[in-house]
């Protein structure tokens, strides 16, 4: 028993060193010195993105690296990985790779997703992936692959295959064989020009099939025979104007997405979809389709037809009464772009009681039709770009079920609070684009519901004022306002937005020509959780960010591409809240105040992505996602460069570089790099100065250093532990030198 306590007290002891040696960013495992690496969830990441690396580190990256990003490198070979090394998902977009052989996978059994877009690929071995038993998404898109007269790849587990814009001209019968479990298939921006037959009949259980901008030509009529599952196909960009749809759409009974925008069609036969009987969208959108007899093409065949786009499709003459007879239970429709006239578009809209969204963007619409008290379910309209003169705006006056309206960029001078009147269901409106400098009093009044109000460019010099709400009322559902690209007039002294909008959570104020904000601009708006303050004119001079002091709600605040050279994190001391700081595109002076920065985001916050750029983000793993991130920069001065060479010094809680430091061959840097090379102060002393009272302090204190409280609560319950074993343990000892001590009285006695 005693042996086992004491193994117990070892094992806690261990753990607690393990646990207090923790240093806030991760359990040392290791990381090459030109990358940045960091825990994504649970996933441990290394990042050495756009780190002009020639080469993979391989000597430097742990075995339980789960994400390596080495995109926008230039690296142009590939080597074998580690062994046991359990790498998920592989990234090297943007490289320089031309060709893709085996032995540069093998062991890499864990491997679920490879990203290789981006490269200039030639070829890849067949077998490319035959260790990887798990494999499901390969992205190869914007590649120069030569044609293949085989099989492309083996795995019987590959899922999702992008190769989209990779220069294939020529699909043998043989390409897909050995990757039947496909179930997305991108091909788009390949010069096929024809899809002979048999290619796809290995694909059964294809779902998904893009081939847009494929300059087909051809297709023939049994290209799609064995594709039985396919639910979802893409033909836009294309030169289909002699094709036998009846036939090549024949045996597509579980279609339902068919997007055949801009597809060079100019003429559809009623028997077109006959078999697609399952179809729910259906696009024609951008085709010269000026002899489309609507009625005759839907025919009775699309029963389940939900969608339809017939925007851009050159129609011609009026629309006749039965044009959509015979689709009634159409949901949405886009007629945007086409020559339409008011009294044509009353008649054939007659048919559709069931619709809940139409859009007119771009018809040429001079006044609007008056049947739209008959739409009675009509949620979503939309009538921008179109010349609309004012007096015929109240039309839409009986439409009391719409929840979303733009009337953008349409000419708009002057709009009558009537308009909205009945439109009390209104959740967003927008009006952005119009000449609108003054708006009427009582305009959003009965808008009790808005939750979404856009008035961008709109020549507005005052944010907005208490005279077009209703004094009495507050209008809490509003949420989100956006004034963006306004030539917004200012005071120091007055707040920004009326009372009546206290329930603001999202404010947009980006490209409005600010140079400050009055220090009281939210004293009405404390709600606010996303603030958008891009593309102005704020620098760094004291005081300049003071309003920010009224937010105490703050979650995300952009303030890129202003003309900041510095910021500290005093600057966000009454925001506890705030998670997400963007601060690209400004001319940032790398100085000490970048490293302030940079602590208050790692070590005060607890997560360093909290600086937008700074470190991997959802989106860098999202699929065709951008593979060319952001990052922060700053600029060093050269003269002052001369002077003050960089000292590379160590710096604790910052890991330094272990390689001699290159010759300096720029003056700017990613904040990473330059925090790393910087010998500033660390972020305990910068905190020293942030004085809070009362429930700030308590706030403050209880947001730094998350992570660290759960690792000190963890160390401090496992010495407590280990505290009570050793207690046991003595007690166990006294108590059995108590009972020798006993036995050996009992002894002498007898």
């Amino acid at each position: 028993m005693e042996m086992k306590i004491m193994r117990f007290v070892w094992i806690l002891l261990g753990l607690a060193a393990h646990v207090l040696s923790y240093n806030g960013d991760n359990f040392e495992l290791e990381c090459p010195d030109e990358c940045d690496c960091h825990y994504f969830r649970i996933n441990w990441v290394t990042d050495c993105s756009e780190s002009n690396l020639t080469q993979i580190p391989y000597d430097e990256l742990s075995p339980n690296v789960y994400i390596l990003d080495m995109n926008g490198n230039s690296v142009s070979s590939l080597q074998t990985f580690p062994k046991n090394i359990k790498m998920r998902r592989l990234q090297l977009a943007h490289n320089r790779l031309t060709q893709i052989r085996k032995e540069s996978f093998e062991g890499l059994e864990y491997l679920i997703d490879v990203d290789l877009s981006e490269n200039k690929i030639a070829s890849i071995d067949p077998d490319t992936f035959e260790d990887c038993p798990g494999i499901l998404t390969i992205e190869l898109q914007h590649n120069l692959l030569e044609d293949v007269e085989g099989p492309f790849l083996i795995s019987r587990s590959l899922q999702y295959l992008d190769l989209s814009y990779s220069n294939l001209s020529v699909l043998n019968v043989d390409f897909f064989t050995n990757i039947t479990a496909l179930h997305t298939l991108d091909l788009s921006g390949n010069p096929l020009v024809t899809l002979d037959q048999g290619i796809f009949d290995p694909l059964t259980s294809l779902e998904t099939l893009k081939l847009n901008n494929c300059n087909l030509t051809q297709i023939s009529d049994n290209a799609f025979f064995n594709l039985e599952a396919l639910k979802r196909l893409e033909l836009s960009g294309n030169f289909l104007v002699d094709i036998d749809w009846a036939l090549v759409l024949g045996t597509l009974y579980r279609l339902e997405h068919l997007d055949l925008r801009n597809s060079g069609i100019t003429i559809l036969p009623e028997d077109s979809f006959m078999n697609c009987t399952w179809l729910r969208t259906l696009i024609l959108a951008e085709n010269d389709l000026t002899d489309l007899d609507v009625a005759m093409t839907l025919g009775n065949n699309l029963y389940h037809l939900d969608t339809l786009d017939l925007s851009h499709c050159h129609l011609k003459g009026p629309l006749s009464e039965d044009a959509f007879a015979n689709a009634t239970k159409l949901k949405t429709l886009y007629l945007s772009g086409n020559p339409l006239f008011a009294f044509d578009l009353q008649v054939a809209l007659k048919p559709l009681a069931n619709l809940q969204r139409l859009f007119l963007s771009s018809c040429g619409l001079k006044y609007l039709p008056k049947s739209f008290e008959k739409l009675k379910q009509l949620e979503e309209l939309d009538i921008s770009y179109n010349p609309l003169n004012d007096a015929f705006i109240k039309i839409l006056a009986p439409l009391n079920k719409l929840e979303y309206l733009n009337m953008g960029y349409s000419n708009l001078s002057h709009i009558s609070p009537q308009t909205f009147s009945k439109m009390t269901s209104m959740r967003r409106l927008v009006l952005s684009g119009n000449d609108l400098n003054s708006l009427e009093a009582g305009l959003f009044g009965n808008l009790t519901h808005l939750e979404s109000l856009e008035l961008n460019d709109c020549g507005l010099m005052r944010p907005l004022n208490a005279t077009i709400f209703f004094n009495n009322l507050t209008y809490t559902e509003l949420k989100e306002l956006k004034l963006a690209g306004n030539p917004l007039v200012v005071t120091r002294e007055s707040p920004l937005l009326p009372g009546q909008l206290s329930g603001i959570q999202n404010l947009d104020l980006s490209n409005c020509n600010l140079t400050f904000l009055p220090d009281n601009a939210f004293k009405r708006n404390g709600n606010i959780t996303r603030l958008n303050l891009s593309g102005n004119n704020f620098d760094s001079q004291p005081g300049t960010l003071k309003f920010l002091q009224l937010l105490p709600k703050l979650e995300h605040l952009d303030l890129g591409n202003n003309k900041l050279t510095s910021l500290t994190p005093h600057i966000l001391v009454k925001n506890p809240k705030i998670n997400s700081l963007r601060l690209v595109g400004n001319p940032w002076k790398c100085d000490c105040s970048i490293a302030e920065m940079w602590d208050w985001a790692s070590m005060v916050k607890g997560d360093l992505s909290v600086l937008v750029g700074s470190k991997t983000s959802p989106d860098d793993f999202t699929l065709k996602g951008a593979k060319r991130r952001k990052s922060l920069i700053c600029y060093y001065d050269v003269a002052e460069l001369r002077e003050n060479p960089i000292l590379n010094r160590s710096v604790a809680g910052r890991r330094p570089f272990t390689k001699p430091q290159r010759e300096l061959t720029s003056t700017n840097r990613t904040w990473a790099k330059y925090v790393r090379e910087s010998g500033c102060e660390p972020v305990v002393k910068i905190l020293q100065p942030l004085t809070l009272t009362g429930y700030e302090a308590l706030d403050a204190e209880m947001t730094l250093l998350p992570s660290m409280w759960i690792v000190a609560v963890f160390a401090v319950t496992l010495i407590m532990m280990t505290s009570v074993a050793v207690v046991l343990l003595g007690r166990m000892r006294a108590k059995h030198s108590r009972v020798s001590d006993s036995s050996n009285q009992l002894q002498v006695k007898s």
